[in-house]
């Protein structure tokens, strides 16, 4: 996975930006101003990602590429690390299920407006 395909996966879910907000390096992936993906732009060594706190510690024993995540809170953030045994379709997957968990978080009034978007 390049830099570019992270990015267009991401932009490929409904009502996503991708901001800077803590320093030039970090590129951060939001849904209605939520985090779900997070990564360093200059290394591109791994992604952060949103979890389910008992999906995280799953994931974090069957892969080695799977670490608590990297400046997150370790009990709802993974870092998944590029170029490991952790494939490019898991990691896509993971990213998926990030924003889905983020959005199932938001207000009803939002998600309501996500799920009408596409239907226009």
């Amino acid at each position: 996975m390049t830099l570019e395909d992270f990015k267009a996966l991401c932009l490929g879910f409904k009502e996503v930006t991708l901001e800077f907000p803590f320093n030039e390096n970090t590129l951060v992936c939001k849904v209605r101003g939520k985090m779900f993906a997070l990564t360093d732009i200059e290394t591109f060594a791994r992604i952060n990602v949103k979890c389910d706190p008992e999906d995280a510690l799953a994931y974090r024993a069957s892969f080695e590429g799977v670490t608590p995540g990297y400046h997150m809170n370790k009990k709802h953030w993974n870092s998944l690390a590029l170029g490991s045994d952790v494939s490019d379709e898991q990691i896509e997957e993971w990213i998926g299920a990030s924003y889905d968990l983020v959005v199932a978080k938001l207000p009803k009034k939002d998600r309501d407006i996500l799920s009408r978007k596409g239907l226009e």
